[in-house]
């Protein structure tokens, strides 16, 4: 039976495997979500630059996120 640690010890494994499939490695699907988000931010009127926009507010940024899953979510729909 393995111990408390051990069990501890692999469930972070598995969260650092799950934190790394998230990051796009194809460069044509990161220019498409670079795009992406550049539209988005624009429709909610954040000024997004290329690069670190690490001085963007929770608000904005959240604004942008949001605004990009509902554009997600209306194209699913469109495609049902």
């Amino acid at each position: 039976m393995p111990n408390q640690n051990q069990d501890q010890n692999s469930n972070n494994s598995n969260q650092t495997q799950r934190s790394g499939n998230s990051r796009i490695n194809i460069p044509e699907a990161r220019a498409a979500m670079d795009k992406f988000k550049m539209e988005a931010a624009a429709e909610v009127g954040v000024d997004l630059k290329d690069g670190y926009n690490g001085d963007l507010t929770s608000r904005e940024a959240g604004s942008v996120g949001g605004q990009m899953v509902k554009k997600m979510v209306e194209s699913y729909e469109q495609s049902l």
